[in-house]
């Protein structure tokens, strides 16, 4: 079988335990094809030099052929196509960071990649706030040429997704799982979405992975290496997107945050951000104007487009109740000042009908009337 420089990546990406600007130092010192020569003298050099494992000289020495012409199969079969690190194509963003994917496997647009990217991140137990945040944030940053860039997760991810999809521009998901998958499964018409509208879908990771919890914080640096900047919507102070924030200062990357209602847990992640020095960002133009791309139209939408915007979203939150409580209207209230028309809007209920279990939620605990409407309290 012949050896393309394909071939070679895949069985670099193979060699175990042996780091990433390890292994790019290989190459550059030995060439990618020499590194797979099973030569005496070959074999005596690499191991001089590099004080490699047996495991590691053996996967230089015997690689995997079979396996990795299945894997190539096995993308073709699933209508991805492999980047390696040595293509001209490969995002040049990935290279700067310290361990870039040795290859990459990608559903979609290729040009993409090389895009001025903003990733857009945080909790997948987001707030109804949060998600709005998110939708029209994304949809403000897309208007002004930046492509969204995010993980394809519930929440935050789902919602920056969809804000550029709704300008109709194309979007970027970093998947932690093979391309043949979906992950989360109902995530699956958002996938066919991104695609249809000229995205792509990205992953590192041979088809048929399945989602592991060490596969994700690899794809947050994917996400962060991607990107100018990552903004961070909502995050507690566990989330993952906690992650992907640290791997953009490591990356040298600039780190944005919403602020969000003191009360609110899946915020304290932000708020921590910003006291370690994250831009504080209320709107788009905040973020535009940190990352310097210069004159746009003014960043606020129009009255046709908002009313798009709250349209499109009222669809999302019909799949997105609160799971925490399942009374719709409370997941309609936020932690910050709410007001009734607003919560009317989300819950899609009758006013009379909200105004009197808005009344039942203050008599709970759950919620507090406060000037301009109410306040979400647990």
């Amino acid at each position: 079988m012949e050896k393309s420089n394909l071939h070679y990546w895949l069985a670099l990406k193979m060699v175990p335990r042996l780091a990433v600007h390890k292994k790019l130092a290989l190459v550059d010192s030995f060439g990618l094809a020499a590194l797979f020569s099973s030569s005496k003298s070959h074999s005596s050099k690499l191991t001089s030099a590099n004080n490699l494992t047996s495991n590691q000289l053996s996967a230089f020495h015997q690689p995997d052929w079979l396996f990795i012409e299945r894997v190539i199969e096995a993308s073709n079969a699933c209508g991805s196509q492999i980047i390696t690190f040595g293509d001209d194509n490969y995002p040049q963003q990935l290279k700067e960071i310290y361990d870039p994917p040795l290859v990459l496997f990608v559903k979609g647009n290729l040009d993409l990649l090389n895009s001025m990217q903003i990733a857009v991140v945080g909790s997948r137990n987001a707030t109804v706030n949060g998600r709005e945040n998110a939708l029209l944030i994304a949809q403000q940053l897309s208007q002004h040429g930046l492509v969204i860039t995010s993980g394809l997760a519930l929440g935050i991810d789902a919602s920056a997704h969809k804000g550029a999809l709704i300008t109709e521009k194309s979007t970027i998901a970093v998947v932690a799982t093979g391309l043949d998958k979906v992950y989360p499964a109902r995530h699956k018409p958002l996938v066919s979405k991104i695609l249809a509208n000229k995205g792509a879908i990205v992953s590192e990771f041979f088809p048929g992975t399945s989602p592991k919890a060490g596969h994700f914080p690899k794809r947050n640096r994917i996400i962060s290496g991607l990107s100018k900047g990552v903004l961070v919507v909502e995050a507690a102070l566990k989330s993952g997107s906690l992650i992907t924030a640290r791997c953009a200062l490591e990356q040298n990357r600039e780190v944005f945050s919403v602020p969000s209602g003191i009360h609110n847990l899946q915020a304290k992640g932000c708020h921590w951000l910003i006291k370690q020095g994250a831009k504080l960002v209320e709107e788009a133009a905040d973020i535009i104007e940190e990352l310097s791309i210069g004159k746009h139209p003014a960043l606020h939408l129009n009255q046709e487009q908002q009313l798009l915007a709250n349209k499109s979203q009222v669809a999302i939150e019909k799949k997105l109740k609160n799971d925490l409580c399942k009374d719709v209207l409370l997941a309609s209230v936020g932690f910050e000042v709410t007001p009734v028309d607003q919560v009317a809007s989300r819950s899609e209920l009758p006013i009379d009908e909200v105004l009197t279990r808005l009344t039942l939620l203050e008599l709970k605990g759950l919620i507090a009337s406060v000037p301009g409407g109410y306040l979400r309290v647990q």
